[in-house]
């Protein structure tokens, strides 16, 4: 059975490589948009995780608001995206996966390498320009992934980019449950874990929801990164409980 699945998900990822060198070429954002929508929501059915989505933001949500959640998985990509396509700011290390690297490039994600302080200026002229040019960003402000029921200290650096471009931040809370409603073990991905065996352990594990909360935006105008990094911070250690 484990190789069926493995073998269905080679077949999607290569569905993917080529929907993004044949079609992407010749589509519109919102096009794209879509297609990188229901891949996501068919690579999460094949890997037994079920969507589920609350809404807790209070108000209307900005199209251009700056996406930030905190990160348990690489699962959290493709939760989000099943909501709100966007354009990731992930570490480096994810574009040297096989297959899936290439795929989340093509699909607009922005590399980072963690430590070279030139890069994340880079980075952060670029995230202006895409968002005044109508982009929807999103990132992970821990860097990188925490075990369920924990989070880590917030980089500030990245959320300059949303005060310099005019737009909220918007906080959003991903949670992986099993049956009985507690965390599921098999989503962590966690120290040296490979994504091969992150993905065999999330397909030999009972199915598994994840749960995508939509938190308040925070506004930018006239704020200080840290405060809004802070604030960020706060709400969804409100939402996790912790």
């Amino acid at each position: 059975m484990i190789v069926w699945h493995f073998f269905r998900i080679f077949l999607h990822l290569t569905a993917g490589l080529l929907t993004c060198a044949v079609i992407f070429p010749f589509s519109s954002d919102a096009r794209r948009d879509e297609l990188v929508r229901r891949w996501s929501v068919k690579l999460l059915a094949i890997c037994t995780v079920d969507v589920t989505f609350k809404d807790k933001s209070g108000g209307a949500v900005n199209a251009s608001a700056m996406i930030v959640s905190n990160h348990v998985s690489w699962l959290d990509i493709f939760v989000i995206n099943t909501l709100h396509p966007c354009h990731f700011v992930a570490k480096s290390d994810i574009r040297n996966w096989p297959l899936l690297g290439w795929l989340c490039e093509k699909a607009g994600t922005i590399f980072l390498v963690r430590g070279r302080q030139r890069d994340v200026r880079r980075i952060y002229e670029g995230l202006v320009h895409q968002i005044e040019a109508g982009k929807r960003i999103a990132f992970f402000p821990e860097g990188t992934t925490a075990a369920q029921g924990n989070l880590l200290a917030f980089h500030a650096n990245l959320f300059e980019a949303a005060i310099e471009a005019h737009v909220p931040v918007q906080p959003f809370v991903v949670r992986y449950l099993d049956a009985q409603g507690q965390f599921h073990a098999a989503a962590d991905f966690i120290g040296d874990m490979t994504f091969a065996e992150s993905m065999r352990i999330i397909l030999l594990a009972p199915r598994m929801t994840a749960e995508l909360v939509r938190l308040p935006a925070i506004p930018t105008e006239g704020a200080h990164r840290r405060d809004v990094a802070k604030l960020a911070r706060e709400s969804i250690v409100k939402e996790l409980g912790i």
